[in-house]
């Protein structure tokens, strides 16, 4: 299920976090748990079955993702032989975050999430199989390989929302901030087994295999879904659609700590996470690399990104999470910063190690802190806003490091953007009283 990283919970106008939904939820199988010495601190919430089956379902399709990812690059650059079009396939696959993950939102707050979720998982499995059969029969063009990748960006733009609104429902509010963590590191996981298993079986079975394989991996989350257990929540009458996302907006605006988490999510996947984008070029033009050297840098990121998941898994629960966020941040803008300007390959493995590791222990903690301050009713939208902030504005921040690239050296431009985002933090922890008090 793509949601990188992305993944998942206080109540409007009433006592925290719906009581009566929590004591109800209780008393169902969907927070029954095996006994706890079998599970130590950092996996606590897999304790739960319907947690495990959910988790589990989503690495295995995770991995069948980063799969496709390796096989989908190189059907491009065996198509077109230039990085332009790979450009183009990245920003067609990327940008319906931006434009539809809001109206998943909205749609996440008034149908059944397992519901919305198979949709849309099916969608994605039949997408890969499109991709898989155009590749067999050698009939594949590049305009296919964008439209695919549109309809595919459409289809996880619909389901991010669902998806993280759905992981509160399956773990009791204690084990949320654990929960969260573990879907991370699975996630990181996926992206350092995929690309590796990826270029295995394109080895083996061709690049239709991988796509082919890819779409096999959905059957894990599908099933999954099948038979996962949680309390649902009580339908009713819904305002008009745009109400119910200018609703979404004026819940966020009253909610002070949660407004200045989304806003310092924006600045960070505005000016820092397109950096990711240009590590290729780093790897060869300034660390004079090839393939083998990318992919070890790339795995130093993976890595550090799992440690990070660990490290919140971990903890259990976050505290102070406003100076959390701060500091994970300054060092993730730090760590781009110095990758930029170094020519070792040693010191750039380790920044990339500490870039990973930040980039998750802040965002895990944004998205623990939102999803405990939303209520019940508003959290599809609420996640919808943080998701379209997350997911959506790295293209264009991406698009404007390449402007910048023209006129200044790349390193000099990202170098730019990391330290605007890290004064752009201290900023809003010196002015805003919300994000300081928070915990």
């Amino acid at each position: 299920m793509r949601s990188p990283v992305l993944n998942a919970d206080r109540e409007l106008n009433q006592e925290p976090p719906s009581l009566a939904v929590e004591e109800a939820a209780a008393a169902t199988p969907a927070f029954a748990t095996e006994r706890d010495e079998r599970w130590p601190q950092v996996v606590r919430a897999l304790r739960h079955p319907n947690f495990r089956l959910f988790w589990s379902g989503n690495f295995l399709s995770n991995i069948g993702t980063w799969m496709q990812n390796v096989a989908q690059g190189w059907l491009v650059l065996t198509l077109t032989n230039s990085a332009f079009w790979l450009g183009v396939v990245g920003f067609a696959g990327s940008i319906p975050f931006l434009l539809f993950t809001l109206f998943g939102g909205v749609i996440a707050d008034r149908v059944n999430k397992r519901r919305l979720l198979l949709v849309t998982q099916t969608v994605m499995m039949l997408l890969a199989f499109m991709l898989a059969v155009l590749t067999w029969l050698k009939i594949v063009t590049v305009w296919e390989v964008i439209a695919l990748s549109f309809l595919n960006g459409m289809a996880m733009a619909m389901n991010a929302p669902s998806y993280q609104a759905l992981v509160p429902r399956l773990v009791p509010r204690e084990d949320l901030t654990n929960a969260i963590a573990l879907n991370s590191a699975q996630f990181n996981m996926s992206r350092i087994l995929g690309p590796t298993l990826g270029g295995y079986a394109m080895a083996a079975v061709g690049m239709a295999g991988n796509f082919f394989l890819n779409g096999f991996s959905y059957l894990a989350v599908l099933w999954a879904l099948t038979r996962i257990r949680y309390p649902e929540q009580e339908q009713r009458r819904h305002p008009s659609f745009l109400t119910s996302l200018r609703e979404g907006f004026g819940y966020l605006r009253e909610q002070p700590q949660m407004l200045v988490l989304v806003w310092m999510t924006g600045v960070a996947s505005f000016f820092a996470i397109p950096f990711l984008t240009f590590i290729p070029f780093f790897a060869k033009v300034q660390l004079h690399t090839g393939e083998s050297g990318l992919g070890w840098l790339l795995a130093a990121s993976g890595l550090g990104a799992v440690l990070g998941a660990v490290t919140v898994a971990a903890l259990g629960t976050l505290r102070h999470r406003g100076r959390v966020v701060v500091v994970a941040g300054l060092f993730f803008f730090a760590a781009i910063a110095g990758f930029c300007y170094s020519h070792s390959f040693a010191l750039s493995q380790c920044l990339a190690l500490v870039e990973g590791y930040s980039a998750i222990l802040m965002i895990s903690s944004f998205n623990v802190a939102i999803q405990h301050l939303s209520s019940d009713e508003m959290r599809g939208r609420v996640m919808s806003i943080y998701a379209t902030c997350f997911l959506g504005l790295p293209p264009i921040g991406a698009l404007l490091a390449g402007e910048m690239s023209r006129h200044i050296p790349t390193g000099h431009a990202l170098a730019t953007m990391a330290a605007l985002a890290a004064a752009i933090y201290i900023g809003f922890y010196l002015f805003s009283r919300a994000l300081r008090e928070l915990d």
